[in-house]
């Protein structure tokens, strides 16, 4: 998918400044003595005490119900067995991305359901059990059960040790010296010899090692939970193919409804201006001719007039022709074509193109109608009076930057002219970014991939 980036993006790329960079916050104490006391390591670390009893009952259902199911096999009944325990480990999937958006903060977005051709039982039942989302669920479930037990043993491990040991001065002398927790017993062939931490030097020592321990453990916690993230983003969100091909049939649909309106468009312009011009144009010909005999000084003046219109006619032929694929674009590339659109702008207009090759033709083609459609929005709308537009390419994406000095205010709404450039760039994986507060100045980014 495209990579959005902001307005004012052409000096930084050109440098090789880095898009979303942010002045550090800035923090009173540093992030290592900061991170066990953030929820996010709170989060993190109760998320990975509640993994364990959930995958023990998710494993202890999903194992018992599979082998029943597959026993069964040899009967009618093994196949809907089957397919209930799939359902089953579905809905504990639904409730593992809850618990994932809640805690860790990864938004995962829930497969689509699954739905038989018939809407009958068997055919759900055939439906689930063809679903590879079913099945990786089915995989999670399995998986799952070791690695909580492992994140939980080591989370809950150090996390108590670190908190204990760091606190050791504080409770040390509550326990009887005979129970050993304050001591450590060193067992040798002839002796029983006992050392205790009690000196000032040895609890200070001993609480320095708990520190250090409380200090370590919510990175190795975040490190665990994102272990975590990465098994429900794998095996419980919607198959990356799917995903892809529900993208593909979106934005087919919105070319189709955008060639369609084009189309609309086009016979529109035919039917109420060049059409209709030349309506006229044969009716005042003919009057002419009519005249022509006895009256040939007005037969004259009708010619003169109908020169008149088909001289507009002509013109408006050549704009509604330049709308749907300019010549100059195909002949000479965007630093033309798009010097042509900028004379034509109300406003004067600077033209900046530093491309050294060209891009696909398709992709020219969109480039060339959203440079021209946001210089009619900055002609209509914008009350400016300068603009410019830059074009440059950045590794594999090619950079549109069209600003103007005007009153600003412009927002991608739905029904305006930039919601409509925003679907159509979006339909060849591009991006809109539109920065345009109140009293200006307005700059508009488009970006595009170099190769369709």
């Amino acid at each position: 998918m495209a990579t959005a980036y902001g307005p004012d993006t052409r000096d930084h790329q050109r440098s090789g400044a880095g898009f979303g960079d942010h002045p550090p916050v800035k923090h009173f104490f540093p992030a290592a003595l900061r991170a066990p006391f953030e929820g996010r390591t709170w989060r993190a670390f109760g998320y990975l005490l509640l993994s364990l009893p959930i995958s023990v009952v998710l494993f202890s259902l999903s194992i018992t119900l599979t082998s029943l199911g597959a026993g069964m096999l040899i009967t009618f009944l093994g196949v809907p067995i089957l397919a209930g325990t799939l359902a089953m480990c579905r809905g504990f999937g639904a409730l593992e991305r809850a618990r994932a958006r809640g805690l860790l903060g990864l938004d995962v977005a829930a497969p689509a359901p699954v739905r038989g051709r018939t809407g009958s039982l068997m055919s759900w039942v055939g439906a689930v059990l063809k679903s590879g989302v079913s099945w990786r669920h089915l995989l999670y479930a399995l998986l799952h059960l070791p690695w909580a037990i492992f994140a939980f043993t080591v989370s809950l491990t150090f996390w108590s040790c670190g908190w204990v040991t760091l606190t050791y001065p504080l409770w040390h002398w509550v326990f009887p010296s005979y129970v050993g927790v304050d001591g450590i017993q060193l067992y040798g062939d002839s002796a029983h010899q006992v050392i205790y931490l009690d000196s000032s030097f040895e609890l200070a020592a001993t609480s320095v090692c708990g520190l250090v321990l409380v200090l370590v453990t919510p990175w190795i916690i975040r490190g665990l939970a994102s272990v975590d993230r990465v098994m429900v983003a794998g095996l419980l969100g919607p198959s990356q193919l799917a995903t892809r091909v529900s993208e593909l049939e979106s934005d087919r649909g919105v070319v189709v409804d955008t060639a369609a309106a084009d189309l609309r468009r086009i016979e529109r312009d035919l039917h109420d201006g060049a059409q209709a011009r030349l309506v006229a144009l044969a009716m005042d010909l003919g009057l002419a001719k009519e005249k022509l005999n006895h009256d040939p000084e007005a037969a004259a003046r009708m010619v003169d007039e109908a020169h008149g219109e088909v001289k507009v006619a002509l013109q408006e032929l050549r704009d509604l022709a330049r709308g749907i694929h300019p010549a100059v674009l195909t002949d000479r590339g965007l630093d033309a074509a798009l010097s042509a659109i900028a004379s034509r702008c109300t406003v004067p207009v600077t033209v900046e193109v530093d491309l050294v090759s060209r891009p696909a033709q398709a992709i020219e083609g969109i480039a060339y109608f959203t440079v021209s459609e946001l210089l009619q929005n900055v002609s209509k709308h914008a009350r400016a009076t300068r603009a410019s537009v830059d074009v440059w390419r950045t590794a594999n994406r090619l950079m549109l930057q069209v600003t103007d000095n005007g009153r600003g205010g412009a927002e991608v709404s739905s029904g305006s002219g930039l919601a409509g450039l925003t679907e159509r760039l979006d339909a060849v994986d591009g991006v809109l970014v539109v920065d345009s507060p109140q009293g200006g100045p307005t700059r508009i980014t488009a970006e595009l991939p170099w190769r369709g």
